[in-house]
C-alpha cells in the first residue's frame, strides 16, 4: 500500500513496476543489472482516487501523463533497484499531493469609478503632450 494521506491510499495492485537498465555511467554493472524502474499508475481507471482529484490531476498539462491517463514515471537516480523504486513511489505520492490542492476560484471584481477616471485623465494628457509635439509655431 502507497500511503498518500491518512485517508488517501493506493492499493500495490494498482502499481504497475518494470525493471529495465538504467542510462549513463556505472561500468559494467549497468549493463547486467537492470536498477531504474518504470512506475505506471492509471489515473484515468483508479477506483482508489476520489473524482474531483482524478479531474484535477488529469486536466495537468504533464508530459509524464499519456493520452489514456496513465502516469509513467522513470526513476534511474540510485544504483541500486530498491532506492530507485522507493523515489518512484515518493514522486509518485508528491504528484498526487500536488493535486489534493484545490485551486481557490477567482472572484470577478469590477474598477472603481476613481480607478476609471484616473485611467482617462492619464490617457488624456499623454494625448495632449503627443499632440503638442506635432503643433508648429514658427512665427
Amino acid at each position: 500500500m502507497l500511503q498518500i494521506t491518512p485517508r488517501l491510499t493506493i492499493p500495490d495492485s494498482e502499481l504497475v513496476e518494470r525493471f529495465v537498465r538504467s542510462a549513463g555511467p556505472g561500468g559494467q554493472n549497468v549493463n547486467k543489472v537492470a536498477t531504474a524502474v518504470e512506475l505506471r499508475f492509471d489515473l484515468a481507471g483508479s477506483p482508489s482516487l476520489p473524482e474531483p482529484l482524478r479531474a484535477r490531476l488529469l486536466a495537468r498539462r504533464d508530459r509524464r501523463i499519456t493520452d489514456e491517463g496513465v502516469l509513467v514515471i522513470s526513476a534511474q537516480r540510485f544504483r541500486t533497484q530498491e532506492r530507485n523504486r522507493e523515489d518512484a513511489r515518493e514522486r509518485l505520492a508528491a504528484f498526487i499531493v500536488a493535486g489534493l490542492h484545490v485551486p481557490k476560484p477567482r472572484v470577478a471584481t469590477k474598477p472603481t469609478r476613481a480607478a476609471k477616471e484616473r485611467r482617462l485623465s492619464g490617457k488624456r494628457e499623454r494625448g495632449t503632450i503627443k499632440r503638442e509635439r506635432t503643433r508648429r509655431d514658427w512665427d
